[in-house]
C-alpha cells in the first residue's frame, strides 16, 4: 500500500484493462469482467466542458468495453437533485455508484442509504467525507502548488487576488491551501500582506472570494469588484479553475489588463489553452480525465466484483504516463480535513504553459488549430 497522503489524450486505446484479471473478486488487478454489472454515474452537471468531453466517455468507453452497463444522471448543480438522482440510480440497478458531488456534505445521506444497500459508492473528483466510500481525483494540493508557482515565477511580489472555487466543494479548499503553501514558501513570509498590514511580506493579498459552483459570471463579477477596490492596481490572479479564469480574463480585458496581469487555471479547457497560447492565460494545470474517467470504470468493476476498497489496484495504460498516481497504482489511505480517513487513488496533474503547450496536443485532447487560433505565427511554437 502507498504512504498516507494528507490533502494531498488520445482516444482511450487499452478499453480492455478493466476485463484482465480474475473475475473472483479478491483480486485488485482489472477486478475482472464487467459483464452483469451496472453502473450509475451521478453527475452535478454538465456546465464544465470536460465532464462531456472526456469524464463521461472515458468512463462509458471502459465500462462497455469490460460488458457493464453505464447509467447516469444530471443534477443540474441542484444538491437537491443529486440526492434524488442517487435513488434513481439506485431503482434503475445500479450495482456500484460514481458519484461527482455537487456538495461532499449534502449527498452524504444519499452515500450512506446507498453503502446500506451493498452499493459501493466512488467519490469522484470531489472530496466526500464518508470512509465507505473511495476517493478517486487528481491532487488537488499540488494543482494549487502548480498554479501558485507559476504566477510566482512571473510576478514575484505585488498585489495578489485568489479566486477560488465553490465554497460547499473541498477542493476549493485543497486548493488554495497549495497555492498559500508555495507563496509563504516562497516569500518566507508567515503570512500575506494585506491592506491594512502593507508591508508585512512582499505579496500582498488583495481580494480573495469563493465563487458559487466555480461559475464564470461570478468569478468575473467578483474579479470586476476587486479591480475597481483596488483603482486596478492588480499585478497577479489566482484562478482555480478555468471556467473562472475566463471570467477573470474577461474583467481585465474590460480594463485594457488581459495579458499584463498573469493568471492561473486549471481544467485543460480548449479555450484557456487558446488563452495561454494567447498570452492571456499562465498557466492551464491539465488533468487528464480520460485517464481518470478511465480509473474510475476500472475502480467500479473491481468494488462491483466484490474487492475490497484497500485491495484496489489501478494499471493505468502506458499513453496515461504523466498522469499515474506518484505513489503507483495500490490504493492508499487518505486523511481528510475533517479527521476521516478513507481509500483513494490520486492522479498527478500537468501544469501547462506557452513552453509545453505540445503536451495536450501531443496526447489528443485539444488539436493544433484549437489552440493557436487567433494567435500570431511564431509567436509561440506549436503555433508555427
Amino acid at each position: 500500500m502507498g504512504k498516507l497522503r494528507y490533502w494531498a489524450l488520445v482516444p482511450v486505446l487499452a478499453l480492455t484493462l478493466s476485463a484482465c484479471g480474475s473475475d473472483d473478486g479478491d483480486s485488485g488487478d482489472g477486478g475482472g469482467s464487467g459483464e452483469g454489472l451496472t453502473v450509475g454515474v451521478s453527475w452535478n452537471n454538465f456546465n464544465e466542458p470536460r465532464w462531456a468531453k472526456a469524464d463521461e466517455p472515458a468512463i462509458k468507453d471502459t465500462l462497455e468495453a469490460a460488458g457493464a452497463t453505464y447509467i447516469s444522471t444530471d443534477a443540474g448543480s441542484s444538491e437537491s437533485q443529486q440526492i434524488t438522482d442517487v435513488e434513481n440510480l439506485i431503482s434503475q440497478g445500479a450495482d456500484v455508484l460514481i458519484i461527482l458531488a455537487q456538495d461532499g456534505t449534502a449527498i452524504k445521506p444519499a452515500v450512506q442509504s446507498a453503502l446500506d444497500q451493498g452499493i459501493p459508492v466512488i467519490a469522484y473528483d470531489r472530496l466526500i467525507e464518508d470512509e465507505g466510500a473511495f476517493y478517486l481525483t487528481f491532487d488537488n494540493v499540488e494543482v494549487g502548488r502548480m498554479q501558485a508557482q507559476a504566477i510566482y515565477d512571473v510576478v514575484p511580489e505585488g498585489n495578489y487576488v485568489f479566486i477560488k472555487g465553490n465554497e460547499a466543494d473541498a477542493n476549493a479548499d485543497f486548493l488554495f491551501g497549495g497555492q498559500m503553501e508555495v507563496l509563504l514558501a516562497e516569500t518566507g513570509c508567515d503570512a500575506l500582506a494585506t491592506k491594512a498590514n502593507p508591508d508585512t511580506c512582499p505579496i500582498a493579498n488583495v481580494g480573495e472570494s469563493y465563487t458559487d459552483n466555480w461559475a464564470t459570471e461570478v468569478a468575473q463579477r467578483n474579479m470586476e469588484q476587486f479591480l475597481t477596490a483596488n483603482n486596478n492596481n492588480v499585478d497577479a490572479v489566482v484562478s482555480s479553475n478555468d471556467g473562472m479564469a475566463i471570467g477573470v480574463i474577461a474583467a481585465l480585458q474590460a480594463q485594457g489588463l488581459a495579458g499584463q496581469v498573469p493568471v492561473s487555471g486549471q481544467d485543460g479547457d480548449t479555450a484557456n489553452l487558446n488563452k495561454v497560447a494567447l498570452g492571456e492565460q499562465t498557466v492551464d494545470v491539465w488533468k487528464n480525465a480520460f485517464a481518470l474517467g478511465t480509473a474510475a470504470a476500472d475502480i467500479a468493476i473491481q468494488l462491483g466484483n466484490g474487492t475490497a476498497l484497500e485491495d484496489v489496484s489501478v494499471e493505468l495504460p502506458d499513453e496515461y504516463d504523466t498522469s499515474k498516481p506518484a505513489d503507483g497504482p495500490d490504493a492508499a489511505p487518505f486523511e481528510t480535513p475533517g479527521g476521516v480517513t478513507l481509500e483513494s487513488l490520486v492522479l498527478t496533474p500537468i501544469p501547462v504553459t506557452q513552453d509545453n503547450l505540445s503536451e495536450p496536443i501531443d496526447a489528443g485532447w485539444v488539436t493544433t488549430d484549437e489552440v493557436c487560433q487567433g494567435v500570431p505565427a511564431g509567436t509561440v511554437d506549436v503555433c508555427g
